[in-house]
C-alpha cells in the first residue's frame, strides 16, 4: 500500500518539529489578491460568496496556487453559525457585519436551541471541492469562531471597539448570556465535525475578542467554552488536530493551553517571545506571529521581523503565520519576500 503523503503542517501539530516551518496566512484568501477581487465582484454579496461552493473553493485555492502555502483555510466566516441558528446576518460594504441584536434576556429566549446545519451545506460542499483539488501534502483547515467572540457580535448586532455590550450583558444577565454560549458550543461542535467529515485535516477556533476579558471572565467565557468544543469534537474524532487563537490573551495563554487541550496556539505580535517559548511552546505548537503592518512595510524591516520570528520560535514546533489577518493593502511582492525569507 502506498503511504499517504506527509503534510508538514499536520506533522507540527502532531508533535514533530519541521526544519523549515510550514506556513500559511490568516485571511490569505482575500482582498490583497486581484484574482480574489474579481471573483468577489462576480459573486455579489459577501455571504453569496461564502455560500457558493464553486466560488468559495476557487478563492480558497487562489493563494495556494500563487504562493504554495502549506495549508489552505476554507473561505467562510465566523458568523455563519448565527445564520444557521436562523438569525438575520448581513454584511454592509465598508461597515462589516450586521445582526439582529440579542441585547436582553427576553430576546435570548427566542434563540433556536441548535443550528440547522443544512443551511451550511455549501461550506461542506466547498471543502470537498478544495480537498479534491489540493496537493496531498497541503493541509486543509476548517474553522469556527469561539463562542465568546461570536456572542459579542450577536449581542451588539455588530462589532464595537471593545465589545462592551456583550461584556455588560455577561455581568448583568449571566444566565441569559450563558444560554447564548451553550447554544454556540453545541452548534460549533456539530459544525466542526461536519467540516472534518467533508475533508478538513485540522480546525482553528478564532477567539478574536478574548483579550478584552479580565482573567476570571476569560476562564468562564473563553477557556471553558473552547475546552467543551475541543472535548465534544474529540469525543467523535479522537485525534482531531485543533488550533486555538485567543487573540490578546498574553499571560493567560499557559492556562488556556493547559485547560483546552488544543494541539497548537496562534499568538499575536505582542506576545513576549521568551515567555511563549518557556511557558507555551514547551507544551504545544506555536503559530504566528508576524505583525501584519510590517508585511505592508516590506524591505529591510520585513526581513528583520521574519528573522526575529524564526530566531524566537523555529527551534521548537512552529507554524509560520501572521499575528492576525493580512491587510487588504499588502503588496503581493512583500508576501513573496516573506515566503522566500522563511523558506531560505
Amino acid at each position: 500500500m502506498p503511504q499517504p503523503a506527509k503534510k508538514p503542517f499536520i506533522d507540527v501539530l502532531s508533535g514533530q518539529r519541521q526544519p523549515v516551518p510550514p506556513m500559511w496566512m490568516m485571511r490569505q484568501a482575500g482582498r490583497y489578491l486581484p484574482e480574489y477581487r474579481e471573483v468577489r465582484a462576480k459573486a455579489g454579496g459577501f455571504l453569496d460568496l461564502c455560500f457558493n461552493p464553486e466560488l468559495a473553493a476557487e478563492v480558497t485555492l487562489q493563494p495556494i496556487r500563487r504562493f504554495g502555502f502549506d495549508a489552505a483555510i476554507i473561505f467562510s466566516d465566523i458568523l455563519v453559525i448565527p445564520y444557521a441558528l436562523g438569525r438575520s446576518v448581513r454584511f454592509e460594504v465598508g461597515e462589516g457585519p450586521r445582526l439582529e441584536p440579542l441585547d436582553d434576556a427576553a430576546k435570548v429566549a427566542t434563540l433556536a436551541p441548535r443550528a440547522d446545519l443544512g443551511r451550511l451545506q455549501p461550506v461542506f460542499d466547498a471543502l470537498k471541492i478544495v480537498r479534491s483539488a489540493l496537493d496531498p501534502r497541503t493541509a486543509l483547515i476548517g474553522f469556527c469562531g469561539a463562542p465568546w467572540t461570536v456572542a459579542t457580535y450577536m449581542v451588539a448586532g455588530q462589532g464595537t471597539p471593545d465589545q462592551a455590550p456583550a461584556r455588560m450583558m455577561a455581568y448583568r444577565h449571566p444566565e441569559a448570556f450563558s444560554k447564548i454560549i451553550d447554544v454556540l458550543v453545541d452548534s460549533s461542535i456539530e459544525y466542526l465535525l461536519a467540516q472534518l467529515a467533508a475533508g478538513a485535516d485540522a480546525l482553528q477556533i478564532f477567539d478574536t475578542w478574548a483579550g478584552v476579558l479580565p482573567p476570571a471572565e476569560f476562564v468562564r467565557w473563553s477557556v471553558e467554552p473552547t475546552r467543551r468544543i475541543v472535548e465534544g469534537v474529540r469525543a467523535k474524532v479522537p485525534d482531531a488536530k485543533i488550533i486555538g487563537f485567543p487573540r490578546g490573551a498574553g499571560a493567560l495563554l499557559p492556562p488556556y493551553v493547559e485547560a483546552t487541550g488544543i494541539n497548537g496556539v496562534s499568538i499575536d505580535w505582542t506576545a513576549e517571545p521568551a515567555f511563549i517559548r518557556e511557558r507555551v511552546q514547551s507544551k504545544v505548537a506555536v503559530q504566528g506571529n508576524l505583525d501584519p503592518l510590517v508585511l505592508i512595510t516590506g524591505g529591510a524591516a520585513l526581513d528583520r521581523a521574519v528573522d526575529n520570528v524564526l530566531a524566537n520560535f523555529a527551534e521548537g514546533r512552529l507554524i509560520f503565520n501572521l499575528g492576525h489577518g493580512i491587510q487588504p493593502e499588502t503588496p503581493i511582492a512583500h508576501v513573496e519576500q516573506m515566503i522566500k525569507r522563511v523558506r531560505g
